[in-house]
């Protein structure tokens, strides 16, 4: 066994549009090799068929051993400072040869996060408030998730997230 591992090189013609920067960690194919490939960056995760998410635009991932579960964020509102965030249609992959792809993405989720907190809101539900790293841009992205049953455009709940991510952001932000 070698000490030095090659990395399985995308097939032409199924490399997404990388910028610059950006750089393949994992790949597989989608289904029966040969058409569509699922691609890791550095950046985020490429979908077939050329679609880019964020690191910090999925909310969850799930690994069945076979089929890769993508949950991505979806915008609800913009709020001076942050965003308000829900969950979009979950989006399934089955892979076959999954090799290392699986284990990229669940890390680069998992490391995207910085920041994260769930604080129950009167008179039910709650708010998990989060900062994300973005790949590329300096400090974190801000945003919220409400739980079922908040009423989250209710004045006294906006008002109450609203110091709550004040209050993380400040303590997450470095003394200048």
């Amino acid at each position: 066994m070698s000490i030095f591992r090659r990395r399985r090189r995308i097939p032409a013609g199924l490399s997404p549009p990388l910028e610059a920067e950006e750089r393949i960690l994992a790949w597989a194919y989608v289904g029966e090799p040969g058409t569509e490939v699922l691609v890791a960056t550095n950046r985020g995760l490429w979908l077939p068929p050329g679609r880019r998410l964020g690191w910090h635009e999925i909310h969850k991932v799930s690994w069945s051993g076979r089929e890769l579960l993508i949950t991505p964020a979806e915008t609800a509102a913009e709020r001076p400072g942050y965003t308000v965030l829900i969950d979009a249609p979950v989006i399934g992959f089955l892979l076959l040869e999954p090799g290392e792809l699986p284990d990229q993405v669940r890390t680069r989720v998992t490391r995207s996060v910085a920041y994260t907190s769930h604080h129950p809101l009167p008179p039910s539900g709650g708010v998990r408030v989060v900062g994300r790293r973005v790949s590329g841009v300096d400090g974190l992205s801000w945003a919220v998730r409400y739980d079922a049953r908040t009423a989250v455009d209710a004045e006294p709940i906006v008002e109450v997230t609203d110091r709550l991510v004040d209050s993380a952001r400040e303590a997450n932000t470095p003394p200048a």
